[in-house]
């Protein structure tokens, strides 16, 4: 199917569960601002603009701050369109693609025209940020509508999932590139640039900051480089960064070494341990028995490797696995790389709580067909986290002599996007990889 046609019914599926979300929160009209952009402080240059992800769920419009979409179950949905005169900047273009013809739409030369083609603000949820608000229109963000929007955001709509593929292979496009300038020997700095340019994006078009890690920095779970010399020798090689499509990003991570050796060998292991959980994604599943599981798998590649002297259930119990794995498993995806519901315990709200000893876990629900969720176990040599556990009981347990050999390599990190069916798991992240290798 066209992706204009995924769009139609997309938009059909956005309305249906807009009547619903405004019965529950009791009100008449859905309104919903792109955003605005910000400036710094004593500034006259404004921060790069993200867009309210509720207006994206609705339209493709990336760069397009000022506009207001007005729902009123029954009706065609209508956009004010911010397009200023402007000779400062480019601004947006006339309104074209495949969603203008089902919005009633107004093209609006100042932000604040908007409010003449809006309904009545009384009967509004008005969903967006503060500073999005223009005279008498003030985001109120009602929790009922957003409890039930928030968790039915998680289920994927086709369109949705056909995004989520382009924002794979624009991702998969650029790691290519990234481990070919590893393997040139460039700086991580240049790698960026390497990644950017292969997935056809700037630095203001990722869909979240590029972690680029060589040697020690893979330890850093959310390293972000400044520009730097080429190290003197590149060991190794972490990189989480994805591509953006419509809105929708992709979330990869993978590392490299440079040559063989045990820490070759653990990013085998460790990717031949992601791949089981990867199948072990299917509807009804717990996310949090998932996580649980990657501990008592990562404990054993500890174990087998002679890291840690322990079994993998004593080294659960004993959070020595956490010293390894401080993070989650992963999250939801879509419009926002963290995105929203991950905690929620139905439609009304509520929150299914993490398990004890896993504060960073970002998904507690079930898994359902349409949910897209992240897998990304981890194995790191984080300084900090060592010392704790050299100063424990559980010391004598551990081959310091290995973890001094592992150090200086930093981490892994391998992390795909999987998206859930009826049946077996389609994993986004590798078929992008495959299709650009066919």
């Amino acid at each position: 199917m066209a992706l204009a046609e995924l769009y139609a019914d997309h938009l059909r599926e956005q309305m249906r569960r807009a009547d619903v979300a405004l019965e529950r929160a009791g009100f008449d009209h859905l309104l919903i601002p792109s955003g605005t952009e910000r400036y710094g402080f004593l500034d006259d240059q404004t921060y790069p603009f993200r867009p309210n992800p509720h207006f994206l769920s609705w339209l493709p419009l990336t760069q397009h701050p000022g506009c207001w979409i007005a729902y009123t179950p029954g009706q065609r949905p209508r956009l004010a369109y911010y397009q200023p005169e402007d000779y400062w900047h480019v601004p947006p273009a006339a309104p074209s693609g495949f969603w203008v013809e089902h919005f009633d739409l107004q093209v609006i030369r100042s932000p604040e025209e908007a409010a003449q083609f809006l309904p009545a603000a009384a009967r509004a949820a008005i969903i967006g940020e503060d500073n999005a608000a223009i005279a008498g229109y003030v985001p109120n963000n009602p929790e009922a509508a957003l409890a039930y929007l928030h968790y039915h955001r998680a289920r994927k709509t086709p369109y949705e999932l056909e995004q989520l593929r382009a924002a794979s292979r624009r991702g998969a496009r650029g790691h290519l590139a990234a481990e070919s300038a590893f393997r040139a020997g460039a700086s991580e700095h240049e790698i960026h640039l390497a990644f950017c340019a292969a997935a056809g994006h700037t630095d203001h078009g990722l869909p979240y900051a590029n972690i680029v890690a060589l040697n020690e920095h893979g330890a850093i779970l959310h390293y972000h480089h400044t520009p730097a010399p080429r190290p003197a020798e590149s060991r190794s090689f972490l990189i989480d960064a994805g591509g953006s499509e419509a809105g929708y990003g992709s979330d990869i991570t993978r590392t490299h070494a440079r040559d063989p050796g045990l820490f070759a060998d653990l990013i085998g292991q460790m990717d031949e341990l992601q791949q089981g959980l990867v199948a072990e994604v299917r509807a009804g599943r717990d996310y949090r028995e998932l996580h649980l599981q990657c501990h008592h798998r990562l404990g054993g590649i500890l174990q087998q490797s002679g890291i840690v002297n322990m079994s993998a259930e004593a080294q659960v119990e004993r959070g020595v696995t956490s010293v390894f794995f401080p993070h989650g498993l992963g999250h939801f995806l879509g419009l926002q790389v963290h995105d929203v519901g991950g905690f929620q315990r139905d439609d009304r709200g509520g929150e299914i709580p993490k398990p004890a000893g896993h504060p960073y876990l970002r998904l507690t629900r079930n898994l359902e067909p349409g949910h897209v969720v992240t897998i990304e176990p981890g194995l790191y040599f984080i300084p900090m986290l060592l010392a704790k556990l050299r100063n424990s009981a559980d010391a004598a347990q551990v081959s310091w002599a290995l973890i001094d050999t592992l150090l200086p390599f930093g981490g892994i990190r391998i992390e795909d996007d999987v998206h859930v069916t009826e049946g077996a798991p389609e994993n986004l992240s590798r078929d992008a990889f495959r299709a650009l290798a066919a």
